[in-house]
């Protein structure tokens, strides 16, 4: 169960400029820290490295949130822009990470894991860096696993994470004690929207007791459903190994008369990985995703489509996102939500089959 007593989450910091510029900022260190040192980001002495001090990120970069716009718009929202800075807040020596993997399992944990371990290590000569076991609960209920470059070597050709996971256990005074008491100055947390949201709530208990601890959220979706980044680590391995299923059902549904191939896809509220495993396939006839409502009944409905393609061609195959289609489902039905705070979907790659046999009895 989670503490009872949580901190709230501070309202996003906004920063005016002139010409209508607004930007959405984050929190640091700084804002509750006053006068804190910074020290040479140590990449400008690495000859590995050298060339990035060309390419440091000014402070004042930010990245609009709205790459089209018209010439008499205002400049709109922006986003602090990432990148290594010529000043850092931590030195080398006095950095004691910790990277965790929440909720569920995403293509590419192990990848990331492995690169912060060998950015920190090699790129700013970081040696202290934990590995919490199990996901949140691991903070308090788990062993932790010490992390460098020889241990990380070869995990990315392996499936899952390392550092295992977990849905829930998030009680943010019992976290925050931990990383006290261990003398962690740096986490790393990896995971989807309940991860982020318990990342914050650990970041303003830290702020509330006044420690000097960053908190680094690195999303983790396969859903390609971030704003301002071009792709989400996972998203590419979806969409291929969303193909194979697609390749199948279509093999399937050209052996028998009038079958109709139905592949149900992830994608909760957006429908990328249906989109691009169609478009990449050639082989679906109808791709149902979240951000494009439809019906079933009547012309123009999904059912007047089924029957015209079977009539043209005695098989079909339909890609459908998971989040798609969900108000159509019965209302009757009470949401509930998972142990990260995510909404349960109702089955609507089930509802669709079985509705789709009525059809055609």
């Amino acid at each position: 169960m989670a503490s009872p007593a949580l901190p709230e989450i501070s309202k996003p910091k906004i920063v005016d400029g002139p010409g209508g510029y607004v930007l959405e900022d984050v929190p640091h260190l700084t804002d509750y820290i006053p006068d804190l040192p910074t020290y040479p980001n140590p990449l400008q002495d690495n000859p590995a490295y050298s060339v990035v001090k060309q390419y440091f990120v000014h402070v004042d970069d930010s990245v609009p949130q709205k790459v089209v716009v018209h010439k008499d718009d205002p400049k709109g929202i922006h986003f602090r822009r990432a990148g290594a800075r010529q000043k850092v807040y931590f030195h080398s020596d006095d950095v004691h990470a910790c990277i965790v993997t929440c909720g569920g399992l995403c293509p590419g944990l192990n990848t990331v894991v492995r690169e912060i371990v060998c950015g920190l290590h090699h790129m700013y000569g970081v040696k202290k860096v934990l590995g919490i076991d199990g996901g949140y609960k691991g903070f308090y209920a788990k062993n932790t696993v010490y992390l460098n470059p020889k241990v990380v070597n070869d995990i990315h050709k392996r499936g899952g994470t390392i550092l295992g996971t977990s849905r829930g256990g998030h009680d943010t005074s019992k976290i925050v004690d931990s990383i006290q008491d261990r003398g962690i100055n740096q986490v790393y947390i990896i995971g989807g929207d309940g991860t982020q949201r318990g990342a914050a709530l650990i970041f303003e208990e830290i702020r509330r007791r006044g420690l000097k601890v960053s908190v680094a959220g690195i999303p983790k979706t396969i859903d390609n459903d971030i704003p301002v980044i071009d792709k989400s680590f996972g998203f590419d391995t979806a969409v291929e190994e969303a193909q194979r299923a697609i390749n199948a059902a279509h093999v399937e549904s050209e052996s028998f008369e009038n079958c109709i191939g139905l592949v149900k896809l992830m994608g909760r509220y957006s429908g990328f990985i249906a989109m691009y495993a169609t478009l990449a396939s050639r082989d679906v006839d109808c791709c149902l995703i979240p951000e494009s409502p439809f019906y079933l009944e009547g012309p123009g409905g999904l059912f007047e489509y089924i029957e015209k393609r079977l009539k043209e061609d005695e098989h079909m195959v339909i890609v459908i996102a998971e989040g798609a289609g969900q108000e159509l489902l019965s209302q009757s039905i009470q949401s509930t939500t998972d142990a990260s705070g995510n909404k349960l979907l109702q089955d609507v790659g089930l509802w669709i089959s079985q509705s789709i046999k009525i059809l055609l009895i």
